[in-house]
């Protein structure tokens, strides 16, 4: 039945800034980007290593939504990393704020959570 995750829709509140973040700091490729002339509105495909994907959109004007703390809803995107240290310096250097790393008391598996452009909660976890 379900065989793994396709992609994962964000609808940025700044196209522009998000677009920037997802492609030039985190280094998503992207596979196909799209202006929706009759919505107004910027879609980017963005692939991650594994096959998954981000969609990007951009929409006039979208409401905020609630995201911390402990919000209903979809509470964080998590993604893989071989080397969390790596990773968490390449964030830093880019002046992205990340939580000081934990340990999973379930997994003993190490990780961290940083914020995108719209403070959209994602994680870094060691694999």
């Amino acid at each position: 039945m379900l065989q793994g995750i396709h992609h994962v829709a964000i609808i940025a509140s700044d196209y522009t800034r998000s677009r920037r973040f997802y492609t030039e700091i985190l280094g998503l490729r992207v596979i196909h980007e799209v202006y929706r002339q009759a919505r107004d509105s910027w879609k980017l495909d963005l692939a991650l290593p594994d096959g998954s994907q981000i969609e990007l959109f951009s929409f006039p004007a979208p409401p905020p939504r609630p995201s911390r703390p402990e919000a209903q809803g979809l509470r964080h995107l998590a993604f893989r990393v071989d080397d969390l240290d790596a990773a968490v310096a390449r964030l830093t250097a880019a002046g992205v704020d990340c939580e000081p790393i934990r340990v999973d008391e379930y997994t003993g598996k190490r990780f961290t959570f940083f914020a995108d452009p719209d403070d959209l909660p994602l994680e870094l976890y060691a694999v």
